[in-house]
């Protein structure tokens, strides 16, 4: 059997975070990949995969919608992700910035989208270069054999920084597994949870939901 990703609890998370601050060669991308994870639920593919016009408009502002086209998500359904959590828009400022800095995909015109090229890849190699995507194929609950890409680098990165927090249980999954088990913790219905993950059928949801009473509590009364 599989083993599922653990669903980290606040302060699991905080402690995290404070650890990719203060060990990581690069903490501004690292925290953005963290909460693009958390806060949006998104798969590492789909943040591999992210341009800078997914995020900004043409005048530089955030985009409070990010539309996940179908083309960047597993099973190719359009999905909407929202950029409201304060933290999240502030570690997304701050790799901007440091983007900008390091003079990463900038473009000759900076009157737009900050300055950067709105075709270019969001999140970055210490190179400034994309993510690698690698070409699989997997079998679908149909039989059928699709293929589909995998941001494999990106995701051994991730869960490198999982392990230098001393979570060892944690993997890439860790992010979305969380995002749904806080959004069923606030209430919320399995329907709009099915929504904001983008899953096709609700029995996709079944792997997130047996998280303990105790931990659902836990989510539900403390503040990230």
């Amino acid at each position: 059997m599989t083993k599922r990703a653990a669903a980290l609890l606040p302060s699991q998370l905080r402690h995290l975070m404070r650890v990719t601050e203060a060990t990581s060669r690069h903490p501004e991308r690292d925290v953005l990949v963290l909460w693009l994870s958390f806060g949006c639920g998104m798969r590492v593919t789909e943040i591999a995969r992210l341009t800078v016009a997914d995020v900004l408009l043409p005048s530089g502002l955030l985009r409070t919608e990010i539309s996940l086209r179908a083309e960047i998500t597993k099973g190719c359904r359009q999905r909407l992700a929202y950029l409201t959590n304060p933290k999240l828009i502030a570690a997304m400022d701050r790799y901007i910035e440091w983007r900008l800095s390091k003079r990463f995909g900038c473009s000759l015109d900076g009157r737009q989208y900050r300055g950067l090229m709105p075709r270019a890849r969001l999140i970055l190699t210490w190179k400034g270069g994309p993510y690698e995507l690698n070409r699989k194929r997997a079998r679908n609950t149909a039989g059928e054999v699709v293929e589909y890409l995998a941001a494999d680098s990106l995701q051994s990165y991730i869960k490198g920084l999982y392990r230098a927090a001393g979570l060892p249980l944690c993997s890439s999954h860790s992010g979305r597994r969380t995002f749904a088990s806080r959004l069923l913790a606030a209430g919320q219905s399995l329907t709009d949870i099915q929504s904001l993950m983008g899953h096709s059928d609700l029995d996709h949801l079944e792997p997130y939901l047996p998280v303990f009473d105790d931990t659902l509590r836990k989510m539900f009364e403390a503040v990230l």
